[in-house]
């Protein structure tokens, strides 16, 4: 019965440890992003951390790609239960601090392409902690193939040379509402029908000094004292459209809707500007140079405003008008800083990091 336990623990928690590392390792920027949100003063206060994100974000997701496959292939059980026990003791605990104090509403587990709510992220770490438990526990049934050591140091090889991969282009698998095919608009649509949210009103009153708490769904009670305030509570969340917070700003301008039907334009990304890569701006400001003397319609899209803009467009010869848009919107759009993006009547054709920007495909 034992080892018939230990296997079954031991095919899920691999599994499921390769499956989501695979997934962040696809995109360790995007991954790097969730970190530097727990790292911040609001959740856990440790600033000092999000200088090295993304250096932290790389080394856990080939860490826990890589502890998956030495689980199922047995390569030294001890360090790699051990290792697995001291992970989900770490992430349960991050996770229940999320979900009680309502911190980080996406844990990133699964990155972008499977959302969990914060108590959903908390039960499965419980689960799998049980699990590893079990393997902690029982780790002499746990057998090791003959090819574990090949196994192990192929999948590490693997992962390095993805991760080096995405990291210097862009994710292979996009699962962000931003992909090549989307339309922003399309995607920016609630469906008629769509569940909408409900709250919870907690009327305060003073009745005969004393105070009165009355709950409604928004109306205001009808009550015979003195009105001392309201608090709002969501009971159930209504439907929120894959595109969210998209905006073209300029001069306190909303021009989306204009630039969504335009029929082809080139679109310079910058989600911060004094951090984008200084050889990455001269390459886009090529492309964009060439995409103006073929006809398209060239703008910039940044959260950064235009005394930050100025001196590097200026110096990057950046002649266009650079629209604002929230930063956490920028970052979801692209993971490159700079970037290239096409729409042509609002739908993404061609996205591009600032290393392939020359491989950018003009229209004939």
């Amino acid at each position: 019965m034992g080892k018939i336990l230990v296997s079954i623990a031991r095919i899920i928690v691999g599994f499921l440890f390769v499956i989501s590392g695979l997934i962040k390792l696809n995109d360790p920027v995007g991954f790097s992003f969730k970190l530097e949100e727990y790292f911040s003063p609001s959740v856990l206060n440790l600033e000092f951390l999000a200088p090295y994100a993304l250096a932290i974000a790389i080394v856990l997701v080939v860490f826990e790609t890589v502890l998956g496959v030495m689980l199922l292939v047995g390569f030294k059980r001890k360090f790699t239960v051990w290792s697995l026990l001291l992970m989900i003791l770490f992430f349960t605990f991050l996770t229940f601090y999320s979900a009680y104090f309502n911190k980080v509403t996406d844990c990133g587990c699964f990155g972008d392409a499977i959302k969990l709510t914060p108590w959903e992220s908390f039960s499965k770490d419980v689960v799998l902690l049980l699990l590893i438990l079990i393997l902690f526990f029982k780790r002499k049934y746990i057998n090791k193939f003959s090819f574990a050591e090949i196994a192990t140091f192929l999948s590490l090889v693997l992962c390095v040379g993805y991760v080096y991969y995405v990291y210097n282009h862009l994710p292979v698998v996009d699962f962000r509402p931003y992909k090549i095919g989307a339309n922003i608009m399309d995607g920016m649509e609630v469906p008629e029908g769509a569940p909408e949210a409900v709250y919870q009103y907690d009327w305060k009153f003073t009745v005969d000094g004393q105070e009165k708490i009355i709950s409604t769904n928004g109306d205001y009670p009808t009550v015979d004292g003195d009105f001392v305030g309201v608090e709002t509570t969501m009971v159930q969340e209504g439907y929120e459209p894959p595109i969210h917070d998209f905006t073209m700003e300029l001069d306190g301008t909303d021009y989306t809707e204009e630039i969504m039907n335009w029929d082809r334009v080139l679109i310079v990304i910058s989600r911060t500007i004094e951090e984008a890569n200084t050889d990455g701006l001269v390459a886009v400001a090529e492309v964009a140079e060439e995409a103006k003397k073929k006809g398209y319609k060239v703008i910039g899209l940044s959260a950064s405003n235009k005394e930050q803009l100025a001196p590097f467009k200026a110096e990057y010869d950046l002649d266009l008008d650079f629209y604002f848009c929230d930063l956490t919107t920028v970052k979801t759009i692209v993971r490159s800083n700079p970037a290239l993006l096409e729409l042509k009547k609002g739908t993404i054709t061609q996205k591009l990091h600032f290393k392939d920007a020359h491989d950018f495909e003009f229209d004939n």
